[in-house]
């Protein structure tokens, strides 16, 4: 039986929502990460910059209200107060190639190729307008790792009209965004979302919660747009870091905004540390986006297929094998470790690997 999903205001369902960072259950706005603001009306001069409330029916949500529950759902979650053992990392790395590149989106235009602008795509080889969690699910995957099956995916980017694409397997961090890393726990098979707002502002871009050091290229840091210049050097390339929400409600794979069943951590009254908010109580990894364009120089002409620097955004769609993440975010994650994409961390040798040398479960 379907759960009791909890409903958007009436006003909004069925119009187009600006894909906007949100605060803890609000709905994305064109102007704040708050949700103020009137999404409708914001987003209907942007075709193909905007997130559709889901009303579209798909594998996953077959009567396409955009509420897909877990399966079984997580409750009686507290977010955890703990302060364990001082660990300077907790986390491992996905290294994702790019494996192709095309105007789909399904998670926010499940079902309907060509709709959205263009994004390039990592990880699972078969990733289109039409994935589904059962399509993506043991999947050919370009990571590192056969085992993650995952989508990864970002607003292609061009220097003029060249489309310019990371070469090589690309950063993605798997972290813990709370302080008790120990009570982080993997990724629910099929549990998506969207990370940025593509119509945001430079200031709202600066000040997201995902904002780490903007674009940057040679000694050039913290820009909301990319620079007018990078140094033209065969080892300079363009880079950009951001950082995904980690908190999760425990009850929805996906909501029709594909950010309210997450949220960021907040900080514990009183303390410096970070913690899940009440209502987002689950600990999961977090993930951060760390991609490398080879382009330099006169960079007058670059621009992303969804508009100007700042409207970065990136998708995930996990699909990764339950026992292999799990054993990734045990040793890695809960671990206090610093792991590399076998779950090995060469400053503590003593602690091995979580996987062999084919990266794969021993």
């Amino acid at each position: 039986m379907r759960a009791s999903p909890k409903r958007l205001p009436a006003v909004l369902l069925g119009t187009a929502l600006v894909a906007g960072a949100l605060g803890v259950g609000t709905i994305a706005s064109a102007t704040t990460d708050t949700g103020a603001g009137d999404p409708a009306v914001a987003s209907a001069a942007h075709t193909g910059h905007t997130m559709a409330v889901s009303t579209q029916a798909s594998g996953d949500d077959p009567d396409g209200d955009g509420y897909i529950p877990a399966v079984p759902q997580v409750t009686g979650v507290t977010p955890s107060t703990a302060t364990p053992p001082s660990r300077y990392f907790h986390e491992f790395q996905a290294n994702c190639s790019v494996t192709h590149t095309a105007p789909d989106d399904p998670i926010v235009y499940p079902g309907q190729p060509g709709k959205s602008h263009d994004h390039t795509f990592m990880g699972n080889t078969s990733t289109n307008a039409s994935s589904t969690t059962a399509s993506l699910d043991g999947g050919a995957t370009t990571c590192k790792a056969p085992a993650d099956a995952s989508g990864y995916w970002m607003p292609s980017l061009y220097n003029g009209d060249q489309k310019i694409l990371p070469v090589g397997p690309q950063t993605i961090y798997y972290k813990s965004g709370v302080t008790d890393y120990t009570s982080v726990r993997p990724f629910p098979k099929g549990l998506r979302f969207v990370v940025g707002n593509p119509m945001q502002t430079a200031d709202e871009f600066r000040h997201h919660r995902g904002f780490v050091e903007g674009w940057e290229c040679g000694d050039s840091y913290f820009n909301v747009d990319f620079p007018a210049t990078c140094p033209s050097r065969p080892d300079v390339q363009l880079n950009i870091r951001f950082q995904a929400p980690s908190c999760w409600d425990g009850r929805y794979l996906d909501t029709p905004d594909h950010k309210s069943h997450m949220a960021y951590p907040v900080v514990k009254p009183g303390t410096n540390d970070n913690m899940c908010p009440a209502d987002h109580p689950v600990a999961l990894p977090m993930i951060e986006f760390k991609m490398a364009f080879p382009v330099n120089g006169d960079m007058s002409r670059v621009r992303l297929a969804s508009g100007r620097g700042y409207s970065f955004h990136y998708d995930f769609f996990n699909a990764w094998e339950d026992r292999t993440l799990k054993a990734l975010v045990d040793h890695c994650i809960v671990g206090g470790l610093q792991c590399d994409a076998r779950g090995y961390d060469q400053t503590h040798p003593e602690a091995g690997a979580a996987l062999n040398t084919d990266y794969r479960l021993p």
